[in-house]
This record gives C-alpha cells, sequence and structure tokens, in this order.
C-alpha cells in the first residue's frame, strides 16, 4: 500500500480562511462588471438549453479522462492528480472572475489536452518523472473546467433548483466512468497489451483530440456571460464582507474536502473488499470483481438520475443530510458484515454517494453573487482530499484488514452528513421561516448595472421560460426584478 504525509496538505486546508481576508469588495470592486455579465433571465429559452448542453459535455470528458489511469496509477501519480485541485482551483476561480467563464473553459481545455497528448512521449521513453508531471497538467486542466463548469450550470436558471441541474449535469460523468471502461477493455486494454504502456499512449491521444474538438467548438460558439441572481440584502453583504463571513462556503469546502476523500478511498478499495471477503468461498475473482466495480459505477450513475427527479421539490441541504446518515449507516454495515451482505451494503454507498458532491457545490457557492467563480474555485479545492483518505485506508487494511479499513471513509462520510443537516436548519429558518424539507421558493430582486441588462435586453427575451423543470412562477419573478 501506498503512504502519504498529510501535514503539509492539512496546513494549506486550514489557512482557507485566511486567504479569503484577501478577497473582498475592497480588493476586486465591481471586476465582474467588465464582463457585462447578465442573470438567466437575460437568455432566451434556446441560449439556456445550448449553453447547458455544451458545458455538459465537458463533464463527460473528465468522466473519460479517468479511462486506464489506474493501469499505470501509484502513489506519486495520483497525488499529483489531487493537489492540482488544491493549488490551481482557488486561483482560476479568481482568473474567470475578472476574465469570465469561457476563457476559463478555454484554459482548463488547453491544459488537459497537452498534458493528455505529452503522455505519449512519456510512454514512449518510459519517463515516470514526465508521467507525475503531464499527470499534473492535465489535472490541472481538469480543475479548471470542474471549477468553470460547475459553477456555469448553477448560475444557469433559478437559484433554488441549482443543484438540480448540477446533479443531472455530472450524471453524465457517470456514464462516462461506466462506459469508459467498458470501450477501453475492448479497444485498447486486451491481449497482450492489457499492460503495455503503449496503450495508454492512444487513450490519451484520443482523449486530447477529444478535448481539442470541445475547445474549438467552444471558440466559435457564444456563451454567454452568465452572473449568480442572488437578493439585494445579500448582494450589500456581499458588497461589505465579501467571502470572509460567507461561513457556509467555507463548511462547504471542508466537507467537500473529507467526503471526496472518503469517496475515493471507498473507491480504491473496492475491488480489494470484494476478493478478500472472508465469507465467501472460493474467493471472488480479480476480474469477476473488476465488473462488480462497474456495477457500483453505474447505480452511482443511477443514483444520480433519481437525485434529478426529487431534486426538484426536495430541499438539497436536505436530501445531502438524509444521503449522508444514508452513506454513515452502510459504511458501518460495510465494515462490520462480511459475504454477500458487505458486499451489497458497498453497493448502497454507492448508490447514497451519487448526489453529494453536486449538492455540496451547489449548497456552498449559494448567494455568492459576483464571488460565485471564486467561491467555486475554493469549493473545487476540496477534491484534493482524494490525496489524503486513501493512503489512511491503505495503512489500516495493512495491517488490520481491509474489511475494518472501511472505518476510514466514515470519517469523512460524517462532516458531509452534519454540513447538510446544519445547511438543511439554517437555509429553512433563512428561506422559509420554519423548518421544511422542501424546495425554497424565494422571490429574489436584482439589481443590476444600467449596462449589464437593460430593457431592451429583458424584453428580448420574454419567451424565456424556467429551463431544465424549473419553477416558471420563480422565472417571471427574476424578469420582473430586471425590468424594474
Amino acid at each position: 500500500m501506498y503512504f502519504i504525509d498529510n501535514k503539509k496538505l492539512n496546513r494549506n486546508v486550514k489557512s482557507i480562511p485566511k486567504a479569503a481576508k484577501k478577497i473582498n469588495a475592497s480588493d476586486m470592486p465591481n471586476v465582474e462588471a467588465r464582463l457585462t455579465a447578465v442573470d438567466y433571465t437575460a437568455l432566451s429559452k434556446t441560449e439556456l438549453y445550448f449553453a447547458f448542453s455544451l458545458v455538459t459535455s465537458l463533464f463527460f470528458l473528465w468522466g473519460l479522462s479517468y479511462v486506464g489511469l489506474t493501469k499505470t496509477q501509484s502513489t506519486l501519480l495520483q497525488f499529483a492528480y489531487f493537489v492540482s485541485y488544491l493549488l490551481v482551483s482557488p486561483p482560476m476561480g479568481m482568473f474567470m472572475r475578472k476574465y469570465g467563464y469561457k476563457r476559463g473553459i478555454h484554459i482548463g481545455l488547453g491544459l488537459f489536452s497537452i498534458g493528455a497528448v505529452l503522455f505519449w512521449p512519456s510512454a514512449k521513453y518510459e519517463k515516470y518523472g514526465m508521467f507525475v508531471a503531464f499527470t499534473f497538467v492535465a489535472a490541472s486542466g481538469l480543475a479548471t473546467l470542474e471549477t468553470a463548469a460547475n459553477s456555469y450550470i448553477t448560475v444557469l436558471g433559478p437559484p433554488s433548483h441549482s443543484a438540480m441541474r448540477l446533479t443531472f449535469a455530472q450524471a453524465f460523468n457517470g456514464i462516462a466512468t461506466v462506459i469508459g471502461p467498458i470501450i477501453a477493455s475492448h479497444t485498447f486494454f486486451n491481449g497482450a497489451n492489457q499492460y503495455s504502456l503503449d496503450t495508454v499512449q492512444y487513450v490519451y491521444l484520443a482523449l486530447a483530440c477529444f478535448a481539442l474538438l470541445l475547445n474549438i467548438l467552444t471558440a466559435f460558439t457564444k456563451l454567454p456571460e452568465v452572473k449568480q441572481a442572488v437578493n439585494l440584502s445579500q448582494d450589500e453583504i456581499l458588497g461589505q464582507q465579501g467571502l470572509r463571513r460567507q461561513y457556509h462556503l467555507w463548511f462547504g469546502v471542508l466537507a467537500e474536502f473529507f467526503y471526496v476523500g472518503a469517496q475515493v478511498a471507498v473507491a480504491s478499495f473496492t475491488i480489494f473488499y470484494i476478493t478478500e471477503q472472508p465469507g465467501i468461498y472460493p474467493p471472488i475473482s480479480s476480474a469477476t470483481a473488476s465488473n462488480m466495480f462497474s456495477g457500483c459505477q453505474a447505480v452511482f450513475t443511477f443514483g444520480r438520475f433519481l437525485g434529478v427527479l426529487y431534486l426538484k421539490w426536495i430541499d438539497p441541504s436536505f436530501a445531502l443530510f438524509i444521503n449522508g446518515l444514508g452513506i454513515c449507516l452502510f459504511t458501518i454495515l460495510t465494515a462490520t458484515v462480511s459475504g454477500k451482505g458487505g458486499i451489497a451494503c458497498l453497493f448502497l454507498i454507492f448508490f447514497f454517494e451519487s448526489v453529494c458532491y453536486p449538492v455540496i457545490f451547489s449548497v456552498a457557492t449559494a448567494d455568492l453573487g459576483t464571488y460565485a467563480k471564486v467561491g467555486a474555485g475554493f469549493v473545487a479545492l476540496g477534491v484534493s482530499g482524494g490525496a489524503v483518505y486513501p493512503s489512511m485506508q491503505g495503512a489500516v487494511s495493512d495491517h488490520v484488514n481491509t474489511l475494518r479499513s472501511f472505518f476510514i471513509p466514515l470519517t469523512g462520510f460524517v462532516p458531509l452528513m452534519l454540513y447538510g443537516f446544519v445547511m438543511w436548519i439554517v437555509n429553512s429558518r433563512k428561506y422559509s421561516g420554519q423548518l421544511t424539507i422542501w424546495t425554497r421558493k424565494t422571490n429574489v430582486n436584482i439589481e443590476e448595472n444600467d449596462e449589464q441588462i437593460g430593457s431592451g435586453a429583458t424584453q428580448r427575451d420574454t419567451e424565456t421560460s424556467a429551463s431544465f423543470g424549473d419553477d416558471e412562477k420563480e422565472t417571471k419573478v427574476f424578469k420582473k426584478a430586471a425590468q424594474e
């Protein structure tokens, strides 16, 4: 197993609130105004659907990027992959606040293409250092894309349904993680080529070409710069405080860090858990366990599509709490129950994990207004938790057993559950005045700059309706406020 020194990484995570002190209204006054950003009500229904579809294709890309990674992966490669989120996401969020989503997407796709293409000489000359360096470059591109795409999807419609939209978009990530290994196993990783570095060249060359095509498509299409709609009182608070006292953001970053770390650990040890089951004789083969892991990914993807349905009506924070509760329960059972029962509980962990990442992201970046992109960069930083937890679980697996090692991910899932519970109570009181499990319906008033959304733009887009199944009444409230 592998071991990673976590002290430096943990110190960086603890210093996040200190770094936020530099990010306030006085440091970057009205920087987003120069982008002539608009809220979603200024876009036609066609523009909303097109922008949503184009950005959703990015989720499919980084789902495919996992193809074949474990075939050549080692401790340092995995560390380089996840640490890129720690180092790249926050500054890219600040960059996009100033220069817009589209430029951020271009940079992300460009970095990923460069890193993926350069896997070719790395594999050809079998230089391990090159693999590590270009893994970091490619992952930096993915970190940039994740910051941009996640944030962009959340602002393409009424805020009350941002979690639903992001869950739907990220479901295509799940589809790619299911079909990607299947395509690779039949096309690249088969027969004598199964463990050859030559196969990696073609996998990442194909991914680089796909990213290049997306970059070209993005360059020749009009991708509107959309800003997050917030009410006037929240806008005034942000103007005075910046991000310093947006506690739902900072606790969301921590929840994301712990959750992603635990999620990656569970995925990393799924095959070991299945093959080393003490209650099954003869032991399950690695090939069968690999197919069962694909089944876990399919359950995960199904859970996301199911989440799209209930997140239309259920409060995202409450949904996060319930899913976190389910994860904690079945993680305990997975660590204590052996045989087929334990494997069944493992499948259910994947099911309850399904909506957690997009929901944490949408809850943590809510009500940030012009700081939404910066907040998105910090939340994406939480992915770096994947560099920490697998090594911890590996140590327990080596010294005890794989079954009991699943208590380690539990320590990451508990903060997730608590964050959902606290945010459910806070948001219920804030928006409804009472504890409720239903999606909030808020009358949000928007104050626009004259050059951003004029009455002409509002009248031009009077056909705009609630997109992606959102509430039509809420959209009308936004439009009325924009006209005023």
